[in-house]
């Protein structure tokens, strides 16, 4: 047998070779196998995952088997392929010369294979894709993490030779991998495409216009740009404008120098919004008209005075809040974050005032549990699973003597009685005023 094709079924089928010594370690309750520094040694020991629907190779060097190619594989190695149950395959800190990969590729359209990764991996040098013209994977996911590469700009024609398959690709990442613009001949090829998450590269505010230019991700649902190094919220909607199926859009830590207002509308189909760890002190409008999830936590927020409607979850966590923002202003509101802020009392009567709300996330403040305030955080604990974090992120911060108290300890009795400590002094002025005929 040739010695790629030995490879490659060793790869995917663990055949029952005799006992050897090897790095692949299964488990079994994941159905997991991973291998440490590729070899055909290493291989080898793929008999002990026979039963593994997920595969991770780590290590090694791939620019050994160069010498093998071109090669293709018999019929009785494609029936084989077609047999297997391995649904992952991800590769790790290795080196990956192009045309090596460009020739192992099209051997996936005889598997089961549905998601592809590579992380921590350096592609080496360019390879023609022109064999793969009309070939349709059974890949839906793929996933780079940190791997450099030739840069993209002006290889379309590579991909248009991968258009078969990227027209059908649905999941798409690539993040910490240096990357600027996504060409926007490359971007039109990806027709279905609806998760896309471009993380913690170096995008830039314009740089998103020719990315996401007309044509280009038409049915993108999820966009993920999380720490890049866009700043204008304004020219990040203008940008964004072509992605009219939009849904989940993600631009925490990002440094926005937000403005007090922007021109720009949302697209309606914005529903939920990430503007977490952007440093905004203030919400900028207008939001997407139809938003239901928001987090604009981990900022500088002193106070929200926002009318959203059809708001479900509010994430605020972290911020500099006193107050509780009023429920008058959502309506339909099922999830609260809170944790992290300033807030020193919980009202029952406006949190109740929210017919729909199931979960309220409020430790970590300082309360103060003078008064009503410890009985009525007490009162919406005993709502069954409404506070979160209860009872230990609750804790008292005044007055003096409960500072550190868990506000679960605060008895009745005391609240009670701090009442009658205000009101009985202020009953006995008003008896000595009317003896003295003041009153």
């Amino acid at each position: 047998m040739h010695i790629t094709q030995y490879l490659v079924i060793l790869l995917f089928t663990g055949l029952k070779l005799s006992k050897v010594e090897g790095r692949c370690f299964f488990n079994n309750s994941q159905q997991h196998c991973i291998c440490l520094h590729l070899s055909e040694k290493t291989l080898r020991s793929l008999t002990r995952c026979l039963l593994a629907t997920e595969f991770e190779f780590r290590g090694g060097n791939l620019e050994k088997y160069l010498g093998f190619l071109p090669f293709k594989l018999e019929p009785s190695v494609i029936d084989m392929l077609g047999t297997l149950m391995v649904t992952k395959v991800i590769f790790g800190e290795l080196d990956v010369p192009e045309v090596l990969l460009a020739s192992v590729m099209k051997f996936f359209s005889y598997t089961q294979v549905t998601m592809l990764g590579f992380e921590s991996c350096t592609f080496l040098g360019n390879a023609s894709w022109a064999h793969m013209a009309g070939q349709i994977l059974p890949i839906s996911s793929l996933r780079f993490h940190n791997v450099t590469s030739t840069s993209l700009v002006d290889r379309a024609q590579d991909f248009f030779s991968l258009s078969s398959w990227l027209e059908s690709l649905q999941n798409l990442t690539v993040t910490q991998s240096q990357v600027a613009r996504v060409p926007c001949g490359i971007g039109k090829m990806f027709r279905t495409l609806n998760h896309l998450d471009l993380s913690e590269n170096h995008f830039q505010d314009q740089s998103l216009g020719s990315s996401f230019c007309q044509g280009a991700f038409p049915e993108l649902q999820v966009l993920k740009l999380r720490r890049n190094n866009l700043i204008s919220y304004h020219t990040i909607c203008e940008m964004l404008q072509q992605l009219t199926s939009l849904a989940h859009l993600d631009l925490s830590e990002n440094n926005l120098a937000a403005s007090s207002s922007s021109s720009c509308l949302w697209q309606p189909s914005l529903s939920i919004f990430n503007l977490s760890s952007t440093g905004i002190d203030h919400i900028v409008i207008p939001l997407p008209p139809n938003i239901e999830v928001l987090d604009v936590s981990f900022n500088n927020l002193h106070s929200l005075d926002l009318s959203l409607h059809f708001l479900k979850e509010l994430h605020l966590s972290n911020n500099k809040l006193h107050a509780v923002p009023s429920a008058k202003n959502y309506p339909a509101l099922e999830v609260l974050i809170l944790d992290g802020n300033l807030i020193s009392h919980l009202s029952k009567e406006e949190l109740w005032s929210l017919r729909h709300l199931r979960n309220v996330k409020a430790g970590l403040n300082p309360y103060n549990c003078s008064c009503s305030g410890a009985s009525e955080i007490q009162a919406l604990a005993n709502i069954e699973s409404l506070l979160q974090g209860w009872p230990q992120d609750y804790v008292c911060k005044s007055p003096p003597h409960y500072q550190g108290t868990l506000v679960k300890d605060v008895p009745v009795s005391a609240v009670h009685f701090n009442k009658a400590a205000v009101i009985v002094p202020v009953c006995a002025i008003l008896i000595q005023m009317c003896v003295a005929g003041i009153i």
